[in-house]
């Protein structure tokens, strides 16, 4: 891994929302995710700016696992892959970043995203699976000449994984520090190292 310089890096977290933790239990909890502020917080003194992103869910989401519909069962429609528990509802605990973390307004730029009840995204650099409608987070990074993005959050075989292929797709330097994100399942957080290697982003045990 090449040297870090701060002038031209940002740090970004991905997702780390309550709503992804044991403290909503009956959302998508993942182990150890409320325990990610310190390592994050650290991630981002080695940056100029600090990034972040929300899941923001409406109550009525198409994709919503329930009765006779299991969660990662199919759902039709292009902006929708398959169904999950209700997680990260706008305006419940499951939407709040966690403790130890900076409020949104005091990031240098902040995303919420999947606010569409059609459309559930899993990276914060577009709005569509398909990757056509950019939220910013990408152009802001341009503007402020970032090359490097140090990347943590939740969870790192989805929207982690997602959002650090979408900015090495758009030509930054990525690195991925394991100490700042937890995984849903062991084998698809090694398919998720595995292809992200793969496409050039630097992983890390920690940073």
């Amino acid at each position: 891994m090449k040297n870090i310089v701060k002038e031209t890096t940002a740090s970004f977290d991905v997702d780390v929302q309550k709503g992804f933790t044991p403290l909503c239990p009956g959302e998508l909890p993942v182990e150890g995710g409320e325990t990610l502020a310190g390592a994050l917080n650290r991630q981002a003194g080695l940056a100029r700016l600090r990034i972040g992103s929300k899941d923001a869910h409406p109550a009525n989401a198409v994709w919503l696992a329930g009765e006779g519909k299991p969660q990662f069962s199919k759902v039709d429609g292009p902006h929708v892959d398959i169904r999950w528990n209700a997680h990260c509802i706008v305006g419940t605990r499951g939407h709040e970043l966690i403790d130890g973390l900076p409020h949104p307004s005091d990031y240098d730029f902040f995303v919420q995203k999947g606010m569409e009840p059609d459309m559930h995204p899993y990276g914060a650099c577009y709005h569509d699976l398909e990757g056509r409608q950019s939220t910013g987070v990408i152009e802001f990074l341009r503007c402020n000449t970032i090359e490097t993005v140090l990347v943590g959050g939740l969870a790192t075989d989805y929207c982690v994984k997602t959002t650090a292929l979408q900015l090495r797709h758009a030509g930054f330097d990525v690195v991925v520090n394991l100490d700042a994100c937890r995984g849903i399942a062991p084998d698809t957080v090694k398919a998720a190292i595995e292809e992200m290697e793969a496409a050039g982003i630097t992983v890390a045990d920690s940073l």
